[in-house]
């Protein structure tokens, strides 16, 4: 899909432009946007996530307190869970209805939530079904309480956050702007077409790109990594 995109914005403003050097510089663009949404859409996944892992853990709680065995708990979430995550839940029923395998169905729950709150909810209930204890429920609810204070905090520090990204991607894309706008005079762009053109948009981009993740890497925040995978 990137070669595809960067191939088709490539000839559609060869074509309007007739300019070699800003076609490709816009072929760049449009080859690196497939990998941009995917990673959007792996940051608005975690997101949704982090919104309703609490609620999980409540679930998961209230079945441990009614008496249920933690398979059966987990199984539960399937029907009854999120509606993001019951499709990673039902897929563990299956496996431990047929293999009743308990510790391999939370590793390939874990490795199909791939999610760092997932990987400390699963390895908390293999550790209550090996060693067993009484403190399931309470570590549950504590989890339950930190992750609506984690996800609250986040939630304002990245609206403050998106001033800032507004702000990088705005300025990255102005000059790229003008110059798409100066298509319409060819004089102006038969001038990228010379040597000194060339090193003047390939400046141009690396200043851009190193400006946009700097400006990206200070207003960053902490992410969760898996450290229990």
């Amino acid at each position: 899909m990137q070669v595809g995109l960067g191939l088709l914005v490539l000839v559609v403003v060869l074509l309007t432009t007739g300019t070699v050097t800003v076609s490709l510089a816009f072929a760049l663009f449009g080859f690196a946007l497939p990998y941009a949404q995917v990673r959007r859409l792996a940051a608005k996944r975690q997101a949704d996530l982090r919104e309703v892992w609490p609620e999980v853990v409540d679930n998961l709680s209230s079945a441990v307190r009614a008496g249920m065995s933690l398979p059966e708990a987990l199984a539960a979430l399937g029907t009854r869970g999120p509606e993001v995550l019951r499709p990673p839940f039902t897929r563990f029923a299956a496996d431990y209805r047929s293999s009743g395998r308990f510790s391999e169905g939370l590793d390939r729950l874990k490795d199909d939530l791939a999610d760092p709150v997932g990987d400390r909810i699963v390895e908390t209930l293999r550790v209550a079904r090996e060693v067993g204890g009484t403190d399931l429920g309470r570590v549950l609810r504590t989890l339950a309480t930190f992750l609506r204070e984690d996800a609250r905090a986040r939630a304002e520090l990245e609206t403050r956050q998106g001033w800032v990204v507004s702000a990088a991607r705005l300025a990255v894309a102005a000059p790229w702007v003008v110059l798409l706008l100066l298509a319409t005079q060819s004089t102006t762009l038969s001038a990228y077409d010379t040597p000194l053109g060339t090193v003047i948009l390939l400046g141009g981009g690396a200043v851009c790109l190193v400006a946009y993740r700097l400006m990206l890497r200070i207003g960053r925040l902490p992410q969760d990594v898996r450290v229990l995978q």
